[in-house]
């Protein structure tokens, strides 16, 4: 069963950790084939059994299928640290969502159950993971930690992002990326969820998301927006009101007259972005609202495995 179908199966449950869980759960059923060392939820890996140790942790299934003897080799300490950031700005608060829609529709939902994906899969690994939230202010720090009660704080946080809608809030990406850069003083694997839509100096922004990379960091940008309504500017060409989320001007427009120039400007942009990215050598990996979970795993496993 894909990713997606675990999803709609689940998609009743409101309980963010439980769903977080069946969509990892869901993923590593599926990797029997993996190239990946070290996703298992319960051990790094294999290593060959040596006469006169103990038979505890002998991988009887593994023997069945191989005649040859593996044990389970555990990891006994923390071997990474993450840090996750989300952009909780009013922007990220799009689409709005009727009431029969699953919550990750939305950017700011969609991001919220990707982090607790994320952190669900950490915790499998025994892994340390962080926190920050920021719109016009820096809403919630932790550093990375991982103990059971540390998880369990995270995702009381990002259950209470869920019910609390920002309104009218702005973003001030450049400012708090600078802030939570100073505040990464170990090694670490930062992953950045936002929508970019940062009004000012670009090459600003761009030097702050370089910041984030001191200290030999590895940074993961995940882009995320609605590719219909924001990439492709889908609407049909009734008389429509759009409404800035962050500072709430207003306009009224017909789409197809500004549907050829908009779409161009936003992919200029978005290719941009990319381009400046790898130039920084910064995992650049854009994605819709929905529920492409898979992307988000298989990057963030493909980017541990070079975060030597």
């Amino acid at each position: 069963m894909n990713i997606e179908s675990q999803i709609e199966k689940i998609s009743s449950f409101k309980h963010l950790e439980l769903l977080a869980n069946q969509v990892v759960e869901g993923f590593i059923s599926g990797m029997h084939k993996s190239p990946f060392h070290g996703f298992s939820a319960e051990f790094a890996e294999h290593k060959v059994y040596n006469v006169g140790e103990s038979t505890k942790h002998i991988d009887w299934k593994l023997f069945a299928k191989t005649d040859r003897l593996y044990t389970k080799r555990y990891e006994e300490e923390t071997n990474l640290r993450c840090h996750l950031i989300i952009d909780n700005s009013s922007s990220m608060h799009y689409p709005k969502l009727k009431s029969d829609q699953p919550f990750y529709e939305s950017k700011i939902g969609f991001s919220v159950l990707a982090a607790a994906v994320l952190m669900n899969l950490l915790k499998k690994q025994r892994d340390a993971v962080g926190l920050s939230l920021y719109a016009d202010t820096y809403e919630y720090y932790a550093p990375e930690k991982g103990s059971d009660r540390h998880h369990r704080m995270l995702l009381n946080q990002l259950e209470n992002i869920l019910e609390n809608r920002h309104e009218n809030k702005s973003t001030d990406t450049i400012t708090f990326l600078h802030q939570i850069a100073e505040k990464m003083h170990r090694r670490a694997m930062i992953i950045l969820f936002t929508d970019m839509f940062q009004p000012g100096n670009e090459e600003a922004l761009f030097n702050a998301l370089q910041h984030l990379k001191h200290d030999k960091h590895k940074v993961v940008l995940f882009h995320v927006i609605d590719n219909k309504t924001e990439l492709n500017f889908d609407f049909d060409n009734a008389p429509r009101k759009f409404i800035d989320l962050e500072s709430g001007d207003e306009v009224n427009i017909f789409a197809d007259n500004v549907k050829e120039v908009y779409e161009k400007q936003a992919q200029q942009y978005f290719k941009k972005l990319e381009q400046t990215c790898v130039q920084n050598k910064i995992k650049y990996v854009p994605v819709s609202v929905g529920a492409n979970f898979e992307k988000i795993l298989t990057t963030y496993l493909v980017e541990k495995q070079s975060f030597g």
